[in-house]
């Protein structure tokens, strides 16, 4: 296995702050989307499900795609359209353009993310979290920093502004040219390692679907609070955006540190009893949302992401770990499929908001962490032929 390779890793972690600020902006901006095109909540939802299932739910094909051969250029072309098709947002005069635009981005994003974790697989040596971590360390960056960059820059220069943001795609683009050499070719042992990997027997998979459904449960708590914070406080508590903005932030930067933090600990400790805690943990603190104010609200929100988000790296190296010979569709199904889902979880969450209210909406969401926490406990891991690791 090639050493852990920290300029590798740090090169494709900038590329995934930068395409997931796109994804990470899109609720941030989704009121003045909906309050330009005169949008029901319903509506709202459905943008953020078309963005779910475009960016996320596909992965797997991708990851199907990236483990037949080689599809490097996965990373730019992804990168790429993700920005694209954010930054043109601003135009569409009518729905149908708008989710055309979301789907170009979310396409984007899903090419993205399974070969860059396949890739960075290659680079992470024995320290799989670890190592991990760092390229995931960019995806929640870019979540935390995208509410923030683009709400600033509609602030200051208007919302016709927002074809600004595809600097930052054209910026990776060309920085990843200069490393186009070393990313191009992997050792052929490494290669072969995982193309002669064992095949995963009936127990693994029944433990990936059992994995899949702790995720999902995650991902549901994760993006409702990132879509309905922002609606909370400006539309029902008639706050600034901005302030609703750094809320987001704050709850994503926590994610972004805990995913560091986390790792390590993960890879010591054990992967599933880590996901076990994190998820109990969160369980007690989400309630507390709704309960506070002021600077507390900064400091809940940014130690449950940190929490809650933390198990991030966790459960894609669970997943590999599970279907060693197929590492791209192992990463498509655990940042894709099941993370991807969290946009269903979404629109629900807006069926409610439309019929009972927001804070509702706010309140329904306790129960996902805990139904994560059940799943994880009675889920069988690590697999049979690794009994022995220490994780």
């Amino acid at each position: 296995m090639r050493r852990f390779n920290l300029k590798i890793l740090l090169l494709l972690s900038s590329g995934h702050l930068i395409t997931d600020i796109y994804q990470g902006s899109l609720p941030a901006i989704l009121p003045l989307l909906k309050d330009r095109l005169d949008l029901s909540y319903t509506l709202a939802g459905v943008i953020i499900m078309t963005s779910s299932l475009t960016s996320s739910v596909i992965q797997p094909l991708f990851g199907l795609l990236s483990d037949r051969t080689k599809k490097t250029y996965f990373l730019p072309l992804g990168c790429l359209c993700a920005g694209i098709g954010f930054s043109l947002l601003s135009l569409p005069s009518d729905f149908g353009s708008l989710l055309l635009l979301v789907t170009l981005s979310g396409l984007g994003v899903a090419s993205y993310h399974p070969e860059g974790y396949k890739t960075a697989h290659f680079f992470t040596g024995s320290r799989l979290a670890t190592g991990m971590s760092i390229f995931s360390v960019g995806g929640n960056l870019g979540f935390a920093l995208g509410p923030v960059i683009s709400l600033s820059l509609i602030g200051t220069l208007g919302f016709s502004s927002l074809p600004l943001m595809v600097v930052f795609s054209l910026f990776f683009v060309v920085l990843l040219f200069f490393f186009r050499e070393e990313l191009a070719v992997l050792p052929q042992d490494e290669e072969k390692g995982v193309t002669n990997a064992p095949e995963a027997g009936r127990g693994a998979y029944v433990s990936l679907v059992m994995l899949i459904g702790t995720v999902i449960m995650r991902s549901w708590t994760q993006m409702g609070l990132m879509t309905y914070i922002p609606f909370y406080f400006v539309n029902y508590l008639r706050g600034d955006p901005l302030y609703a903005g750094k809320l987001v932030s704050a709850f994503l930067m926590g994610g972004a540190v805990g995913t560091l933090l986390g790792a390590p600990l993960a890879d010591r400790w054990g992967h599933k009893p880590y996901l076990v805690s994190s998820l109990l943990l969160t369980s007690v603190l989400l309630p507390l949302v709704l309960a506070v104010q002021g600077g507390m609200l900064f400091v809940v929100l940014t130690t449950l992401g940190m929490i809650l988000i933390s198990s991030f790296t966790v459960t894609i190296v669970m997943a590999q770990r599970l279907l060693p010979g197929k590492l791209g569709i192992a990463s498509g199904l655990m940042v894709g499929l099941a993370i991807g889902t969290g946009g269903i979880g979404t629109t629900i969450l807006g069926v409610i908001a439309d019929a009972q209210g927001v804070p509702a909406a706010m309140k329904s969401m306790v129960i996902l962490p805990v139904a994560g926490l059940l799943l994880s406990v009675v889920l069988r891991y690590p697999p049979t032929q690794d009994r022995r690791s220490p994780t």
